[in-house]
């Protein structure tokens, strides 16, 4: 009777302590609200979200989809963040392992009967009790961790999809660069040869030969400095994809994947929904404010409970009879009684850094919001500009031709064919990066709205 009413306390002690949690409660911080962005589409309908946009969906050529794919597989980036997810994983297992009671074993046999330790054979339990909550913080800490790993994932993917995408864009307008400086070397080195023969025959000053042989020399230059370029993009690639530095296969130029798709801009606060850095920061909050919560369970009393049960015997022969059973179950308590204000500092230790981590949170959010409101108005600009400079082109076009054919029929120097040819030259290049960074604009926009990354 007395054993069973030591166990029925002991019983009573387990279950007691869940409504006996010590530690403040989580609470959302307030966050800067605005009703739209100043750069969205004012008509465009804010109850959409852009994670129903698959990424490949963005994208109308294969080769790259292909790139982003392998390096999904094989980018040495994301297999760490993986590792990190299920590294914490394992640790949530083991926090959780606390909350329940430890099994152990052991056995001794000794020959001699003289020997100080009798032969034994004896099973033990022995359990913390959670009365404070210190375990069960501890473990919502690292399922908080767990979900914050996970979103590093997904900014980590998310950045191997627009790096992949961005550098796939700059390696192909180096190879429009590349072309264009090629054509305009080849048509520098057909007026040099004509202007050559006209110097030879006495028809125009030798001042005409050195000013184009000066400008063959420049396109030439460039031609090194674009191929290096070039080789560094490909290597830069092929270690986002997870291969030795290789060639990178081409698909389309960038003038042919040119196509703008209305993303849809969802109210600022929807952010918090869509964008894993944000939502990584306050899983990260909400980590270190459960630390509070053990730090605090720490300065209190800690009870425990164990029980034995087994065989114990001087004779080795005799270590199995009845008369050498035995048991017992106890309970224990422990706690700190005057330690120079440790466990107090501990406590405000983990409430700065859970205030640290409330305004890392913050600082995300309303970093997320200005990086929509630059990629919004980059997109439009971007457009705005890229209407200009090819109108440029076309008139730095016309421009070239009448200059040289003017030059032809005596009516001007080379000089103004020359400055003609520059200006070409140059608003060709103009034309050419900026369609590239019209192309990555759209990605940087869909990755800071937090398109749908994942798979």
């Amino acid at each position: 009777m007395k054993t069973l009413k030591i166990l029925l306390a002991i019983f009573l002690i387990a279950v007691f302590p869940y409504g006996c949690m010590v530690g403040p409660k989580y609470a959302k911080p307030e966050q800067p609200q605005t009703d739209s962005f100043r750069y969205s589409n004012q008509s465009a309908d804010s109850t959409k979200s852009v994670t129903t946009i698959k990424w490949s969906s963005i994208f109308n050529d294969d080769v790259l989809i292909g790139l982003i794919e392998k390096g999904i597989q094989n980018n040495y980036d994301l297999k760490i963040a993986i590792a990190r997810l299920e590294q914490v994983q394992a640790n949530l297992g083991m926090a959780k392992a606390d909350l329940f009671p430890a099994f152990q074993y052991s056995g001794q046999v000794n020959s001699a009967e003289t020997f100080m330790q009798p032969s034994s054979v004896f099973a033990n339990m022995s359990w913390e009790l959670d009365f404070w909550g210190k375990y069960r913080h501890q473990t919502k800490a690292l399922q908080n961790e767990l979900l914050a790993s996970d979103e590093a994932r997904k900014v980590v993917l998310s950045n191997i999809v627009s790096t992949i995408a961005t550098s796939y864009f700059e390696l192909r307008d180096f190879d429009n660069q590349l072309e264009i400086t090629i054509h305009t070397l080849e048509t520098r080195q057909k007026a040099y040869d004509i202007i050559n023969e006209r110097f030879i025959s006495g028809y125009v000053a030798e001042l005409d030969k050195v000013q184009i042989e000066q400008q063959v020399a420049i396109a030439e230059a460039n031609i090194p400095l674009i191929k290096r370029q070039i080789t560094a993009l490909e290597n830069s690639i092929s270690i986002l994809v997870g291969q030795v530095p290789q060639p990178i296969p081409r698909g389309k130029t960038n003038s042919e994947l040119l196509i703008l798709t209305e993303f849809p801009t969802s109210v600022p606060s929807a952010l918090l929904e869509n964008r894993p850095d944000v939502k990584r920061q306050e899983y990260l909050y909400k980590a270190a404010f459960e630390r509070i919560g053990v730090a605090q369970a720490l300065r209190y009393p800690s009870f425990n409970i164990g029980a034995l049960a087994g065989f114990a015997s001087i004779t080795v022969g005799d270590l199995f009879n009845d008369g050498s059973y035995t048991q017992n179950v106890g309970a224990g308590v422990a706690g700190p009684i005057f330690n120079f204000g440790k466990n107090k500092r501990r406590v405000e230790v983990n409430r700065q850094i859970a205030e640290e981590m409330k305004f890392n949170f913050q600082k995300t959010y309303l970093t997320a919001i200005s990086e929509v409101e630059n990629s919004l108005q980059n997109v439009a600009m971007f457009k705005e500009e890229w209407t200009a400079r090819n109108r440029q082109v076309v008139a730095a076009q016309k421009n070239y031709d009448l200059s040289n054919a003017r030059y032809y029929n005596g009516y001007v120097s080379y000089l103004e064919v020359l400055d003609a040819q520059r200006s070409l030259f140059e608003a060709q290049l103009s034309l050419s990066q900026l369609t590239q960074k019209q192309l990555s604009s759209m990605v940087q926009l869909y990755k800071a709205l937090g398109g749908g990354w994942s798979f």
